[in-house]
C-alpha cells in the first residue's frame, strides 16, 4: 500500500470567452483553437506551481501529470499555459520517469514545481518506491517507535533549457535529501549570500511530528553540499492546540507537514508557506483530526535558520499546497488546491505588510468559486 497525505487523511476518518474573430473559413479554425482552451473549474490539478514568465508573459501552472487530461501514460509532470490567469491551454508533459535512464523511483511525480536558475530550468518533483523499504528499529515495550511502513520517498532535480521542457533528471541514482529520511515536496531558495538551498517536508510517517528542514546545495544544483538542518516541526502551529476538543478518549492524529515555499518579503523576513491538518474535530474513529488547511511561518531574522514564528492559517476548508507568485500586472497573488480529493486550482489575492500575509479576496472570476 503507499501511504500518502490521503491515507493519512483516509485512516483519521476525516472529512475531509473567446472574441470573435469573423466569418467564414477564417472562423473555423478560431473556434477550434478556442474549444482547446480551458478554465480551472475543468482542470485537475494536485499541489500547483506557477511560474509567471515576464518575457513571454505567460503563466505556466505545473501540476502531476493526469493522463486522461495530457492524453500521455505514465508518472510525471505537465503543465498547462495562459496569458491571464482565466483561460488555459490543455496541458504538455515535460517530464516522465519512463524517460529517466536508471532512475531509482518511478512512481509519485508528486509536486512538481520548476525555477529559472543561473539560465536554465530547474524541476523539483517528488517520487517513491513502497518496494525499498527504510528500517524501523523494533518497538519497545510501549509500542514505540510506530511501526508504520517506510520506503524511499524523495525529491529529485531534473533540467530542461526551456520551460516546457522536456526535463532530465541530474542524479537518477537518489533523491537530494538522505536516502533514509521519507520526504517530499522539495522546494529552491537562494539565500542573500546566493547559496541554494533545497527546503523540503520530512514526513509524517517516519517522524510523526512532521518537519521541516533544509539541506544545502551544491551550485549547479547536482546534489546536497552537506547535512540537512532542522527548521520547525507541524506542532509549532500554536493554534492546532487551541482547536483541540474537551477532554475525551481520542486520539491526537500525528502532525502532517505539506508544501513549502519560501517568499522574501520586502521587509527581508522570510514567508514559509505550508500546510498541515487542523485537530478539531473528535470523528466517530476514534480520533481527533480535521481538514487540510493552508498556513504559514515567519523567519524575521531573513535567514532560514530561523527562528520561526507560527501564523494563523490563511484558507481553511480542505485548501493548502499554496505558493505566491506575482501577477504581470504587479499583485501578489496565492494559488493553491481545493478540496485534497478531485482538487481544482484557487486563487487569492494577497496582501504583505511587512511580514504579515492576508487574503484580499478569493479571485472567483479566474478559478470559477468554489
Amino acid at each position: 500500500m503507499v501511504y500518502s497525505r490521503r491515507t493519512f487523511v483516509k485512516a483519521t476518518g476525516s472529512v475531509a470567452a473567446a472574441t470573435a474573430l469573423g466569418a467564414g473559413a477564417a472562423a473555423a479554425p478560431a473556434r477550434a483553437e478556442a474549444a482547446e482552451l480551458m478554465r480551472l473549474p475543468d482542470m485537475p490539478l494536485h499541489d500547483p506551481y506557477i511560474v509567471a514568465d515576464k518575457q513571454t508573459r505567460t503563466y505556466y501552472l505545473y501540476t502531476s501529470n493526469v493522463s486522461s487530461v495530457s492524453g500521455v501514460q505514465g508518472t510525471g509532470t505537465m503543465v498547462y499555459r495562459s496569458e491571464n490567469l482565466r483561460d488555459w491551454q490543455k496541458p504538455e508533459v515535460v517530464f516522465l520517469t519512463a524517460d529517466q535512464e536508471g532512475i531509482w523511483a518511478t512512481r509519485g511525480g508528486w509536486a512538481p514545481e520548476v525555477h529559472k536558475y543561473r539560465g536554465r530550468y530547474y524541476l523539483f518533483t517528488t517520487l517513491h518506491d513502497e518496494n525499498k523499504p527504510l528500517p524501523i528499529p523494533p518497538p519497545n515495550r510501549y509500542g514505540t517507535p510506530f511501526q508504520i511502513p517506510n520506503y524511499m520517498r524523495g525529491t529529485i532535480i531534473a533540467v530542461a533549457n526551456s520551460p516546457l521542457g522536456p526535463f532530465k533528471v541530474i542524479d537518477p541514482t537518489r533523491p537530494v535529501a538522505p536516502t533514509n529520511f521519507m520526504t517530499l515536496d522539495g522546494t529552491l531558495w537562494v539565500d542573500r549570500r546566493g547559496q541554494p538551498w533545497m527546503v523540503y517536508a520530512h514526513e509524517w510517517l517516519q517522524k510523526i511530528d512532521g518537519t521541516i528542514e533544509a539541506v544545502r546545495l551544491e551550485h549547479d544544483l547536482s546534489g546536497a553540499a552537506d547535512d540537512p538542518i532542522y527548521l520547525f516541526k507541524a506542532s509549532d502551529a500554536f493554534w492546532t492546540t487551541e482547536q483541540i476538543p474537551g477532554a475525551t478518549a481520542h486520539q491526537i492524529t500525528p502532525y502532517v507537514t505539506d508544501g513549502p515555499q519560501v517568499y522574501q518579503a520586502p521587509s527581508g523576513a522570510l514567508v514559509m508557506m505550508w500546510s498541515t491538518y487542523e485537530k478539531n474535530v473528535a470523528e466517530d474513529s476514534g480520533t481527533i483530526s480535521g481538514n487540510y488547511v493552508q498556513t504559514y511561518a515567519v523567519s524575521r531574522s531573513g535567514t532560514l535558520e530561523g527562528p520561526w514564528e507560527q501564523q494563523r492559517p490563511l484558507v481553511r476548508d480542505d485548501s493548502g499546497h499554496g505558493m505566491l507568485f506575482e501577477s504581470f500586472d504587479g499583485q501578489l497573488m496565492m494559488v493553491l488546491h481545493r478540496p485534497f480529493d478531485n482538487a481544482r486550482g484557487k486563487l487569492y489575492d494577497m496582501e504583505l505588510t511587512g511580514s504579515e500575509l492576508r487574503v484580499i479576496r478569493q479571485r472567483v472570476d479566474l478559478d470559477g468559486g468554489g
